[in-house]
């Protein structure tokens, strides 16, 4: 047995893992540094039998090949996770391209992060320069046999030791067996076991809820309270659950029977009967809004509805999940494209569907292109007429230039809708996406002159000119609504898809300062804004985009059940809780940071019992029930009559 490339082989992927682990999370605990090793000796087992099944030269090259490959796998991973927070999936790998979006963008994450780069790719350089050294197995039975022994072996000792971290929720043996979360998997076993673990549960993984810990308070200690009505419907979870013969679809049942549903309000029916315009605009961020620079934005902020604890977490999938969580008020599934996989399933509360039902016209419209992220699929089944560059925008507008511009696009669609008796028009828009300088960014370069005398650095100027031109569309749109006596008639609700990360931390450190930069990068406005609203009303509740639509369907009464939706009406009286990606939260009482398991209080009370414990539950639990319910096509159980009409 030739033990020198098993050594080889070991030390390799070693060191690749070492190097993301040490530059991406930055720190090992104990535990974590025992997985991480065991797991990876065991890959570097496996890559050692798999090069040894063919005959020496065969097995020379193969070693070689599947080596470099792993430098590059590396490489992707480190510069997708400085982009956007997250693992690459497999499911991501065979779709394509669009998870990185575009390769300037890539080529500007990999400039800024060299070092790691450099470091990943020395063995590769090695392993190409000195392969002449390299001594592979002649393949025979023995050594086979041998190394296949080894393997097992080794496997079973790492399975079993999974059983000295049980516990926690993101358990070494919970992550590994139950709970689907790759950011926690990789710090904890490594990248190769993550994405292992990850094909895996493409194929077949069905996840459950858990328990939440008990808060001290038991049913018959609530105070029981009269005449409050509840954003809920006539549905009974208990008897559905009882009839169900599908395990999985009952377990949805039990948990959203437990679940409270939020009490109407004061704002409750406010803008009933009214239109509705919903924006996600691309890479919107407090960092836009300027007085003198973008005055209808800063008019829309501040003269409506002032939400002062606005999240807008950057999820998986970037634009396309958070228009996901912003219009279904689902959380992603992790590993997959959710708004395509929702493309035929029955979504009955988002806009276009639920205002559908009552009469409305609904539009949607996007400024890119119409394909991409498979909107084509995915808006049509939210019940909108649906139109983008490709399909028919294309001839209204300039399509051709990068990133095209949001007032061509009202420019060339507001007369669609605009003499309808009533509308939901939704738009997605492009504007403001990266990258932020003034030689391949068309609206940046636009409004460059705007931005030229302020004293930020390019790529903030920049950044600050491609909102401008979200900040003219805006304009035309309220002058064409007053134009054509529709601006009373209309509420406008605008929220970001997610950050601008596009701009480094010292970057947004300009406008912004970030006290605690994983959690405020998030930080964002969310805007509702009415003529009916003659004084702004300033709300200081803690809300993220899981919150938006719950919000904006309690303001239109329109009849919903708040216990199927992951998120909370803003304006009722329950708790605000912000989810990140990674399964980090914040509360009224800290910041909860899942990567380190800190929790950071900003408040002087003591903590309830359990209270972390308590909340990570929660999270846990909406992000699989979440999963569930968009693998099932869940709603259709609930209200089978009108999803299948």
């Amino acid at each position: 047995m030739n033990y020198k490339k098993t050594l080889l082989s070991i030390i390799y992927i070693y060191y690749l893992e070492l190097i993301y682990h040490l530059f991406i999370f930055k720190s090992f605990t104990l535990k974590g540094f025992l997985f991480l090793t065991l797991f990876t000796i065991l890959f570097g087992i496996f890559n050692d039998l798999i090069t040894s099944l063919f005959n020496k030269k065969v097995n020379k090259w193969l070693f070689i090949t599947i080596n470099v490959f792993l430098n590059i796998l590396f490489i992707a991973q480190i510069v997708n996770f400085k982009f956007y927070g997250n693992i690459i999936s497999i499911y991501s790998v065979v779709h394509g391209g669009q998870v990185f979006g575009f390769m300037g963008a890539i080529i500007s994450v990999i400039l800024k992060n060299i070092p790691s780069i450099l470091l990943l790719l020395i063995p590769a350089i090695l392993l190409l320069i000195f392969n002449k050294y390299i001594e592979a197995d002649e393949s025979n039975y023995k050594n086979t046999l041998i190394k296949t022994l080894v393997f097992i072996g080794l496997f079973t000792i790492c399975t079993l030791t999974l059983n000295i971290d049980k516990k926690d929720i993101y358990s070494a043996k919970n992550l590994y067996y139950y709970k689907h979360a790759p950011n926690q998997s990789a710090k904890t076993f490594g990248i190769l076991t993550t994405m292992r673990i990850d094909l895996e549960r493409i194929i077949h993984f069905e996840e459950k809820t858990m328990d939440i810990i008990n808060d001290g308070t038991s049913e018959e200690e609530k105070p029981a309270v009269k005449n409050i009505e509840y954003n809920k419907e006539d549905i009974d979870f208990a008897a559905l659950a009882e009839s169900e013969t599908n395990e999985e679809i009952k377990n949805i049942h039990l948990y959203m029977n437990n679940q409270e549903a939020t009490e109407k309000n004061k704002y409750t029916g406010m803008f009933e009967g009214k239109n509705l315009i919903a924006i996600t605009a691309e890479a919107f961020s407090p960092l836009a809004v300027d007085k003198e620079l973008t005055p209808t934005l800063y008019k829309l902020v501040h003269e409506g509805f002032n939400f002062t604890n606005m999240y807008s977490p950057i999820y998986y999938v970037s634009t396309s999940d958070g228009e996901y969580v912003t219009l279904t008020s689902l959380l992603p599934k992790e590993s997959v494209w959710s708004f395509y996989k929702s493309r035929n399933n029955y979504l009955p509360y988002v806009y276009g569907n639920a205002f559908k039902k009552l009469g409305y016209a609904a539009y949607a419209f996007h400024d890119g292109q119409y394909k991409y992220y498979d909107r084509n699929l995915s808006h049509p089944n939210m019940g909108y007429t649906y139109m983008a560059c490709g399909n028919g925008l294309q001839k209204l507008m300039n399509c051709k230039k990068w990133p095209q511009s949001d007032v061509e696009m009202i420019d060339a669609t507001f007369d669609m809708y605009k003499d309808e008796e009533k509308f939901v028009t939704y738009y997605m828009t492009i504007s403001g996406h990266l990258e932020y300088n003034f030689y391949g960014n068309n609206m940046a370069a636009k409004n460059k002159s705007l931005v030229e005398n302020t004293n930020y650095s390019t790529a903030v100027k920049a950044y600050k000119a491609t909102q401008i031109e979200l900040d003219r569309a805006l304009e035309k749109l309220l002058t064409k609504l007053e134009e054509n006596n529709l601006l009373d008639k209309t509420v406008i609700v605008l929220s970001a898809d997610h950050y601008p990360y596009g701009l480094t931390n010292d970057e947004i450190n300009e406008v912004t300062p970030l006290t605690n930069p994983k959690f405020d990068i998030h930080k964002n406005n969310l805007i509702i804004w009415s003529t009916d609203i003659k004084e702004p009303i300033k709300v200081d509740k803690l809300a993220e985009s899981l919150d938006i639509l719950p919000t904006v369907l309690n303001l239109f009464g329109i009849k919903f059940d708040s216990r199927l939706l992951m998120g909370r009406d803003i304006l009722s009286n329950t708790d605000g809780l912000v989810i990140l990606n990674d399964r980090s939260w914040i509360t009224e009482k800290g910041f909860y940071d899942a990567s380190t398991n800190k929790f950071t209080k900003t408040t002087d009370e003591d903590l309830p019992d359990n209270y972390i414990d308590k909340i990570s539950t929660i999270v846990y639990n909406k992000f699989v029930i979440s999963k569930n319910i968009l693998d099932t096509n869940y709603y259709k159980y609930v209200f089978k009559e009108e999803a299948w009409i």
